[in-house]
């Protein structure tokens, strides 16, 4: 079998681990086409182009293991092989190429190049490229890609965990620190995904630690808001079902919370918040304040809190409506004094830990943000 390949897939640590090797390749290209990014996840797209000329690679005789590895990353993207005239070093010859309905997809007016993809985001493509390939023979179709943002989500956290700066001075782990990684496996690909590792590490004592298995549930970054109006001294809650609570069995699992929501692949944090803000709760933000960042539950979660409070206008309004139809939110808000707000802390009304977080701070900074209303 014959293939074209173009965009990431010539990026030899692409190929290396969506094919899990390196073909011969072969410099080719199409003509009438060009290589441009897919709106707005950027993802490469073959267009027609009068005059254009798509630069690739021609993998030759590559084998079905291969060619199926390939097939599967391209279907997670939504792309189909389709025979296509390809310019090779010999000459003209056909081959299959992974591209979408002509018109499917908007697209940028500039060319697809790799030094932008690394740029905007080509780390977190590999580690995506990584997860979507275990998938292979799991997931097909539309099954795949439902999977896919949370996926690429999950990547992003997990980049910016390992660039993160975080300084240590109490609590720097053993006098040697390390980790061995045994083996893993991805028991469940579903909204969330939960994977088990088996590992070993260093303990405080100076030895190894015995091989221990631990399920861990994989869950992207999120962004938390509560939005203050200082000068009403008024915040904003949120009221929707969860499934945690439901799951515990409470007899009423709607929880009020502050804004929140997923941190995008290609968004900071500060962008989610203000984005989520406008989703649920219609607002525009005047400013907005770092309070924290933290894992609710690092003992079985990736999942990573950032959280802030968010100065707007709150006026005297009954309880609203929010959040986003395709993503089945169903979400109503509230608009109360703060020192209501504060009553459920005692009243054990507040039962969500970044509420009770955030209005803590909120509290030791009123008296500042109240002043330079």
């Amino acid at each position: 079998m014959t293939l074209f390949i173009y965009g990431p897939l010539c990026i030899p640590v692409m190929m290396q681990i969506v094919a899990g090797c390196r073909p011969v390749e072969e410099p080719a290209r199409l003509e009438g086409y060009r290589v441009a990014p897919r709106q707005p996840d950027g993802v490469p797209l073959l267009v027609q182009a009068p005059g254009a000329t798509a630069e690739g690679l021609l993998l030759r005789d590559v084998s079905e293991e291969i060619a199926d590895r390939i097939a599967h990353y391209a279907d997670a993207h939504g792309l189909e092989p389709v025979s296509m005239l390809v310019e090779g070093p010999a000459g003209p010859l056909r081959a299959l190429a992974f591209r979408g309905e002509p018109g499917q997809w908007p697209v940028a007016a500039g060319n697809w190049s790799a030094e932008s993809w690394a740029a905007a985001g080509g780390e977190e493509a590999c580690h995506a490229a990584h997860e979507v390939m275990k998938l292979r023979g799991r997931y097909a179709g539309e099954a795949l890609r439902f999977r896919l943002n949370q996926i690429r989500a999950r990547a992003a956290a997990r980049v910016t965990a390992l660039h993160e700066t975080v300084p240590h001075v109490l609590g720097r782990g053993p006098s040697d620190p390390w980790v061995e990684e045994i083996g893993q496996r991805d028991d469940h690909a579903g909204w969330f995904f939960t994977r088990t590792y088996d590992l070993r590490h260093q303990s405080f004592a100076g030895r190894p630690s015995p091989q221990i298995r631990r399920e861990v549930l994989l869950a992207p970054d999120a962004a938390i808001l509560l939005p203050y109006d200082p000068l009403r001294d008024r915040v904003l809650l949120v009221e929707q079902f969860r499934m945690g609570p439901y799951a515990r069995g409470e007899a009423l699992p709607w929880m009020l919370e502050p804004v929140a929501g997923r941190v995008d692949p290609g968004e900071t944090a500060a962008q989610c918040a203000r984005r989520e803000a406008r989703e649920e709760a219609g607002l525009d933000l005047h400013d907005l304040l770092p309070v924290a960042k933290c894992y609710p539950t690092p003992g079985c979660s990736t999942e990573f809190y950032h959280c802030f409070v968010g100065l707007c206008d709150l006026p005297e309004t009954a309880p609203g409506r929010g959040g986003l139809a395709e993503e089945d939110e169903d979400i109503r808000t509230h608009v109360l004094p703060f020192d209501r707000a504060m009553e459920m802390l005692s009243s054990g009304e507040a039962r969500n830990a970044p509420l009770i977080l955030s209005l803590l701070w909120l509290a030791s900074k009123r008296s500042e943000l109240r002043g330079a209303a």
